[in-house]
């Protein structure tokens, strides 16, 4: 298939340009809301080795002392395989007399390098709703007095908040408050 100066399949364009005419073969096409993407790589380092930081993401009960959602937690499962994941949900109330959110994380691990790599999918769900999906790559690395840990995530942004500008900052920083946690379990497992 041919394509243009921006990558898009000619009959693609086609589609496309049918699409925002707002019909195809007569029928209507309802717009689905666009999708924001982001990316972002926080480095961390810790006085752990390696394989203690990854033991901290595979031991079940290490890693429920700082992976966690906000909230009164209703319930949690981990497998740390490829193929397995975690699921965990929760009950968070936001505002006083307002109802609570319901919040939902699933994930599935793609590829598990022990001691050095973890990479997994996971999907945020608010209400019922996806509100973002991502995929994670946390690298460690030996350094002279511990390990550094690089984390990337690629998140789509399904469903915006209220406040859209902020879904990415407040991804970004929970991610940094997440491994705020892992330091501390390290230091409750006598890992630092």
């Amino acid at each position: 298939m041919a394509t243009n100066t921006v990558g898009i399949g000619i009959a693609d364009a086609a589609e496309a340009a049918e699409a925002a005419d707002g019909a195809t073969d007569g029928q209507a096409v309802s717009a689905a809301p666009g999708v924001r993407h982001d990316t972002f790589t926080v480095g961390f380092s810790l006085t752990a080795p390696p394989s203690a930081v990854f033991e901290a993401f595979a031991d079940t009960p290490v890693r429920r002392r700082w992976f966690k959602l906000p909230g009164r937690q209703v319930s949690y499962r981990h497998d740390f395989t490829v193929n397995g994941g975690e699921t965990a949900t929760s009950v968070f109330f936001t505002v006083p007399d307002a109802p609570p959110e319901r919040l939902a994380y699933q994930s599935r691990y793609l590829d598990i390098a022990s001691g050095s790599r973890i990479v997994y999918a996971y999907t945020s769900c608010v209400d019922d709703v996806p509100r973002w999906t991502s995929l994670v790559t946390v690298e460690l690395h030996p350094e002279a007095d511990g390990t550094h840990l690089r984390w990337t995530e690629q998140a789509a942004f399904l469903t915006p908040s209220a406040e859209p500008d902020h879904d990415f900052p407040h991804l970004r920083g929970a991610t940094r408050l997440r491994l705020n946690g892992l330091a501390v379990a390290l230091t409750a497992a006598g890992q630092i």
